[in-house]
This record gives C-alpha cells, structure tokens and sequence, in this order.
C-alpha cells in the first residue's frame, strides 16, 4: 500500500530512510525503523518512530509522534509529556505529545516532521 505523496517517498529514499507505510481503522501512518536516538541521552539507542498522518495530509500537519520501544531519558525518566500509550498496529507506541501549528501547505512534508522530531528527541535529553 502506498499513498504517501511522491516527493515524501523521494525524500525518504534520498536519505535512506528505511519506512513502512500502514493503515489501520482508517489511519494511515508511517513507520521510519530503527531510527537512531542522540548518543548517551536515551536508555536504548534506536526505535521505530510512527507518525500517523491527518487525513488531508500533506495539507495539514501530523500533530504527534509515537516510539517503540518505550525510551526513557538516560537518567531514568520519561520525558515530558511522553508517557501515555497509544495503541496502532497490535503494539502499544510510546507517544510523545508535540504539537506544532507552523505547517506550510505545498511546501512542508514528511521532511518537516522528521525535523521536528529530531528536534524533539534533542530537547527533550
């Protein structure tokens, strides 16, 4: 199955991102694996981030973003607003609650998220 946009899946390959594109009830989601967490912040080292896309995307924005395994900071806790879980795909994805309002249609995409994640996951150590 395949519906996200072109030039996402461009994007993705470009970097060589390795993803999965899912449905399930009616959401669709992407799955990038085994994404790598920033060094010494975390207590493991890669997981798989979900991000489950509003049905009018790409002209509106994911809101969250979900981890699998749970991580927790290094120093034991989880961080802010990132203990709840949220069911997709028979497991139970650790969701980190950012949400973000700035979201240019035509011209923001998969690779708007990414960033906002990577950023997140930085913050947040």
């Amino acid at each position: 199955m395949t519906f996200l946009p072109p030039e996402d899946r461009a994007y993705l390959a470009e970097k060589g991102i390795a993803y999965e594109e899912r449905e399930e009830n009616g959401q669709k989601a992407v799955i990038l694996r085994a994404w790598h967490l920033p060094d010494g912040h975390y207590d493991i080292g890669n997981a798989d981030i979900l991000i489950i896309l509003p049905s009018n995307y790409p002209d509106a924005a994911p809101d969250m973003f979900y981890l699998m395994p749970w991580a927790k900071l290094a120093r034991g806790n989880y961080p802010r607003a990132a203990d709840v879980p949220h069911p997709f795909a028979g497991q139970t994805w650790q969701r980190w609650s950012r949400h973000e309002s700035a979201w240019r249609r035509g011209v923001d995409g998969i690779w708007t998220m990414i960033k906002r994640i990577e950023h997140a996951l930085k913050i947040a150590a």
